[in-house]
């Protein structure tokens, strides 16, 4: 193995900078966007308006599960979303392995926990010293550049 070679399969094991980080989380954001769109409009058509009671939680819980059958799908076949491939890292786990269907299910609902508490498990990753946010950590898995 050349240095050059060799350079290359160190950085690919490297966590992504913390800009990259978070410019992938902006465009995960976009992502998320246009999906809740799209399934929403479907819902609306299916079930009517979903602004109060039972069918606006009703719909709530439908987009977090459209959401997560992305997620788990991305994460399980590529280790990558739309925007992770954009930004050229993905998720493995700490011996970059892809993820089962069981651990991407467990990140997917860690995450959306550390959403609801104002993104304090996604804020982790500014202290971490191997730059994984607080779900990854506890789960053992983490990001690395592609």
């Amino acid at each position: 193995m050349n240095p050059q070679q060799h350079a290359t399969i160190l950085s690919k094991n490297q966590a992504p900078s913390l800009i990259k980080l978070c410019a992938c989380m902006v465009y995960e954001l976009l992502t998320i966007i246009a999906l809740c769109i799209v399934f929403a409009g479907i819902f609306y058509g299916i079930f009517g308006d979903a602004t109060e009671g039972v069918r606006r939680l009703f719909q709530q819980v439908f987009l977090w599960a459209i959401l997560g059958i992305y997620y788990l799908w991305c994460w399980t076949k590529s280790g990558q979303t739309v925007a992770m491939q954009a930004w050229h890292i993905k998720v493995v786990t700490q011996d970059n392995a892809p993820l089962s269907m069981q651990m991407a299910l467990r990140r997917y609902v860690l995450a959306s926990l550390s959403l609801m508490l104002c993104g304090l498990g996604f804020l982790w990753v500014i202290v971490d010293k191997d730059r994984l946010f607080l779900h990854d950590r506890l789960l053992k898995c983490k990001i690395i550049i592609a």
